[in-house]
């Protein structure tokens, strides 16, 4: 039984944590499971090969223990692991390339369910720039990871492929192929191909967020489904705990903190 909690309790000591301790963490919590199991597997075969006389205790019974047993992986164990999920950490795989470059098909992140919760004791408002966990506005079983580009009352622009927030442009100059875009201190790569001939012009609406995805050219957002309510954003992207593709694991993108 200990060793089920070991995923939750090691989402959560990671969520506190600065992000450099992801990857020791998730090494150390690996081993102490793999050997919790180990020596329990060894205990048992010992006393069973030993053949250890033991006089249990009136309460001792193989119905009390099922019924523990029962009780624990029916009961405890998923309220444990919807709480974490729901209000604490989140795990996530990216099956698209709609935020390209900064998140790859195949990586697997942590997203933190604090982000944008006005009940929690440690959270965080929502910022533009953030990737941001919604629910996706024509199914709302389905999650989106978007980036918030404008918040309530922001005018935002976007012609040529440029995109405007409240007359600042945000795509900054280069002198290599990739493109960034920066708000006031944030920054982000995004894929350069937009299209041209593109343009929108809106104010965002009260209550509500305008996002978009880094791959600008592929992606489904909001200038498809309009702004999102901002009770609909339910975390945020932390970390790159894995990463998978047809040539093999990414090591280069684990451990990456998502700006």
């Amino acid at each position: 039984m200990f060793i089920t909690l070991v995923l939750p309790v090691t989402a959560l000591t990671i969520l506190y944590l600065p992000p450099a301790a992801m990857l020791p963490v998730l090494f150390v919590c690996t081993i102490i499971g793999f050997l919790t199991w180990f020596f329990l597997g060894v205990d048992a075969f010992v006393v069973a090969r030993t053949k250890q006389q033991f006089t249990p205790k009136p309460w001792q019974t193989t119905g009390i223990y099922a019924l523990i047993l029962v009780i624990f992986c029916f009961v405890v164990l998923p309220l444990v692991f919807s709480y974490v999920r729901q209000n604490q950490v989140q795990a996530f795989s990216i099956p698209s390339g709609s935020m390209k470059p900064t998140l790859q098909p195949g990586d697997f992140i942590f997203a933190d369910m604090r982000y944008n919760c006005p009940n929690c004791f440690v959270g965080g408002h929502v910022k533009r720039g953030d990737i941001a966990l919604l629910i996706y506005p024509n199914n709302r079983t389905q999650y989106f990871l978007k980036r918030i580009i404008g918040l309530p009352g922001d005018s935002i622009e976007i012609k040529d492929g440029a995109v405007s927030v409240n007359g600042a442009p945000l795509s900054e100059s280069s002198d290599t192929d990739a493109k960034h875009e920066a708000y006031k201190g944030r920054r982000w790569s995004v894929a350069d191909n937009a299209k041209k001939s593109e343009v929108v012009s809106l104010v965002v609406e009260p209550g509500h967020a305008f996002v978009l995805g880094d791959n600008r050219g592929k992606s489904n957002d909001s200038r498809v489904f309009g702004s999102v309510p901002l009770a609909d954003i339910v975390g945020k992207a932390r970390q790159i705990w894995f990463s998978k593709n047809e040539d093999g694991i990414q090591w280069d993108r684990v451990g990456q903190v998502l700006e």
